[in-house]
């Protein structure tokens, strides 16, 4: 009797991290996949990998996505890139990183409540001002 570790894994057991990321619809190409797993931003079960490294089902994947670590378990392996839904089949967010998740969008809506925002568009006057002043800070 073997055990799962020992077993023959077949073709569709393994996939690239990189590879995955992409298939899962996480970046829209696998090269910008492959550059956030070598920058460090996703990680392995914990553990920072290269790109080449394979992941099986039932693995953890943390992700860095635009400011936000986002933790998913590894449901399926995608035989191909296809539409969303058959996407989303392939990885569950787990419960931690759900409420992490609306926690974060609170803090980001109450920060965006607390930044000034102007009536409406500049005039004529306002414009010339704002771009002096940005010339006087060296952005323009």
């Amino acid at each position: 009797m073997q055990d799962d570790d020992d077993a023959p894994e077949g073709p569709g057991d393994r996939l690239r991290i990189d590879r995955w990321l992409w298939c899962a619809r996480f970046y829209k190409s696998r090269a910008q996949a492959a550059e956030a797993v070598a920058g460090g931003r996703v990680h392995l079960n914990g553990a920072r990998v290269k790109p080449s490294r394979a992941l099986r089902i039932g693995d953890r994947v943390s992700v860095s996505l635009q400011g936000r670590d986002v933790e998913f378990d590894v449901r399926a392996i995608p035989e191909r890139r296809g539409p969303a839904p058959e996407a989303r089949a392939c990885y569950a967010e787990t419960p931690e990183s759900v409420e992490r998740g609306v926690r974060w969008q609170e803090s980001r809506r109450l920060a965006a409540l607390a930044s000034p925002r102007p009536e409406g568009r500049p005039d004529k006057k306002a414009r010339r001002e704002l771009d002096e002043l940005a010339r006087r800070q060296g952005r323009e």
